[in-house]
């Protein structure tokens, strides 16, 4: 496969059980707690239908996903203005060492989103695995970090442990 071959594009209802898969297994790696089939699916089918949200999907197109991004727009806590909020990003394990930037082409994907709707984006990583890498990664993408996140009482991938 050529890096010419590799695109993004926006994900369709009949994407679903592809996006689906995607996302059990980004719960299953990267799960603190328990996940919803239900709460997933709630999430991802109004995006896909480009109901205040939508999927960008990484790959060939006629094959199956490489990746995705899930994005809603939703409001902060605080305000009701609206924001884009990232919530998930995900590459399958068999693309991660291959060439093409699949997760920063979804990142961008993002950007491209958030400046279509003059929206700001909310988007951080939430990982125990790689961490620094994924941030140096989102640091040239998007620039500085706002913070940082903390997470007491588990770690990412607890649900993948639990489970064996």
């Amino acid at each position: 496969m050529s890096e010419q071959e590799l695109k993004v594009w926006v994900g369709r209802p009949e994407d679903v059980d592809d996006i689906m898969e995607l996302a059990m297994a980004a719960c299953e790696e990267n799960g603190f707690v328990q996940p919803n089939p239900i709460k997933l699916l709630n999430e991802i089918w109004p995006a896909l239908n480009r109901d205040k949200g939508i999927v960008g999907i990484v790959g060939v197109p006629g094959e199956k996903p490489h990746g995705a991004i899930l994005l809603r727009v939703g409001e902060i806590w605080y305000s009701n203005e609206p924001i884009l909020e990232e919530k998930a990003v995900f590459i399958s394990p068999d693309y991660r060492a291959a060439k093409g930037g699949r997760a920063r082409k979804l990142c961008e994907f993002g950007k491209k989103v958030a400046d279509e709707l003059g929206t700001p984006l909310t988007i951080g990583v939430l990982s125990n695995h790689r961490t620094e890498g994924k941030i140096r990664m989102y640091q040239r993408i998007f620039g500085e970090p706002s913070g940082a996140y903390f997470l007491y009482g588990s770690r990412t991938g607890a649900c993948k442990q639990a489970a064996e």
